[in-house]
């Protein structure tokens, strides 16, 4: 579970939208076998970067960036 680790209702709610905006703009670049695998990825990509995020906006364009590095690398 990438986000149990959140017990703020408030960290939760914004990293579960933060995880959906990301997802949104991800989606289309991955193929649809992978769906399920490339979103856990996103989800703890998000969870880890909840704490050093100043927004929601910030954290999902933190998560992409971090998503992106990742599939490079």
């Amino acid at each position: 579970m990438p986000f149990s680790s959140l017990s703020d209702p408030v960290d939760l709610a914004r990293a579960q939208a933060a995880l959906d905006a990301a997802w949104s703009e991800i989606r289309s670049t991955i193929p649809d076998a992978f769906d399920e695998q490339e979103r856990t990825k996103l989800a703890y990509i998000v969870a880890s970067l909840v704490a050093v995020a100043e927004d929601e906006d910030d954290l999902t364009l933190r998560a992409i960036e971090r998503y992106r590095h990742s599939v490079v690398a």
